[in-house]
């Protein structure tokens, strides 16, 4: 882990071509961080016009926000060559 004063940043398993390590390696990170839900399920969007509750459009934008942070990772992980193969 690098740290700079109180900032913790953890190091981001680099795909090596192993899928299966390297999977259990960011499922591990992504757990570890609470973001592993916005992976294994898909975040529900109200229909359009539908009427929310501001506690429901609060868990909605904090799912948007896991999602938008597991994502970072994702990509940190996978070098720009990999990235334009998929």
């Amino acid at each position: 882990m690098v740290e700079a004063s109180n900032f913790v940043t953890p190091c981001v398993p680099k795909f090596d071509r192993d899928y299966d390590h390297w999977s259990l390696l960011m499922e591990n990170l992504l757990r570890s961080k609470g973001y592993w839900s916005v992976v294994e399920f898909e975040i529900k969007e109200p229909m359009e016009n539908e009427p929310i509750s501001v506690v429901q459009q609060k868990a909605l934008d904090e799912a948007k926000l896991k999602d938008l942070k597991s994502k970072n990772y994702l990509f940190q992980a996978i070098d720009k060559e990999e990235h334009l193969k998929l």
